[in-house]
């Protein structure tokens, strides 16, 4: 009698916890290039997780692993609660993805490329295709061309072809990538009610300023390794810049860099950056005043998930 492969689970791990996706010492080498290193992830239920690094950071590398297309070097990655090596195509069953840009006939509509898509997936009802539609706002353009459709539509269907399944888990890597403001704010809105429906979103994008509005938590990597792993509201908390120009910055950096409350002084041009907590503009003000520094400019900036994110990377830009 041939044993039955028992389902390792990782200590807290349960069908039905809100923790959707878990990585736990995830590793990926090739050859002698390490590409990720001991990545531990948890994406919960209910919430749009943004996934962050430059080039070559192993983001592509991380999802291919989730998704079953690469075999781990080390660690392992969890779905739903169970272990994905013991459990991989009833997990990712329960997933949904659009990974690179969205690929369907030019001359069908979009209800009939997804007629088509849930023929070759088989199980889905007809009702299911004019629900994706009304979804993701497109069921007024359902009989229009797929080659007619804009490129924020495009990705919409895209978005609805991962809906036929009802999935738990959708990784959406770049949706807003090449498209114009009025595509991008549609892909914008769509992302966090798919969210509050329930499912877990997992993205990845290199446009900041989006990703700042959409994303509940963020994790950044370089490298292969974890940078941060934190709500974005966290990162964003650190404090605030300010611009200054003064006659005498030399003698400013020094007054300003022994100051303990102060995070970082640099020179940009004929400016003095500073990074300082929220709220100390007239705090920088008066100790420049108390030594006879007084400024001609000072302008405060409020700290952008661009300006954690390039302080974290070592001031490298996503793809």
């Amino acid at each position: 009698m041939t044993n039955q492969p028992t389902t390792e689970l990782h200590p807290g791990s349960r069908e039905g916890s809100d923790i959707v996706l878990r990585t736990i010492g995830l590793t990926k080498r090739f050859g002698q290039l390490e590409a990720v290193k001991n990545l531990d992830l948890e994406v919960r239920r209910g919430e749009v997780f943004g996934f962050l690094g430059p080039n070559g950071a192993g983001k592509s590398t991380t999802v291919g692993m989730i998704l079953g297309l690469i075999a781990p070097s080390g660690g392992s990655i969890e779905l739903f609660g169970r272990r994905l090596d013991d459990n991989q195509w009833a997990a990712l069953r329960r997933i949904g993805a659009v990974v690179e840009a969205p690929a369907f006939y030019p001359y069908l509509s979009g209800q009939d490329n997804l007629e088509a898509l849930a023929r070759a997936i088989g199980g889905i009802p007809r009702a299911r295709i004019a629900e994706v539609l009304e979804r993701v706002s497109l069921q007024d353009r359902a009989a229009d061309r797929y080659g007619h459709y804009s490129m924020g539509m495009k990705q919409r269907l895209g978005i609805a072809s991962t809906l036929l399944r009802d999935p738990e888990l959708i990784v959406l890597d770049e949706p807003a990538s090449g498209l114009d403001p009025a595509g991008t704010k549609e892909v914008r809105d769509l992302i966090p009610r798919l969210a509050h429906e329930g499912r877990a979103l997992f993205l990845c994008s290199h446009l900041l300023h989006e990703v700042e509005q959409v994303c509940d938590r963020v994790a950044i990597i370089k490298e292969g390794v974890m940078l941060a792993c934190a709500p974005v509201h966290e990162l964003l908390a650190q404090g605030q810049t300010l611009q200054i120009k003064v006659d005498d910055p030399a003698q400013a950096v020094a007054i300003l860099s022994g100051l303990p409350w102060i995070n970082s002084v640099k020179m940009e041009n004929d400016h003095l950056i500073v990074s300082a907590p929220e709220e100390s503009t007239s705090r920088v003000n008066a100790a420049l005043a108390e030594h006879g520094i007084f400024a001609s400019e000072l302008v405060s900036h409020g700290v952008s998930l661009e300006s954690v994110f390039l302080q974290l990377t070592g001031g490298e830009s996503g793809d």
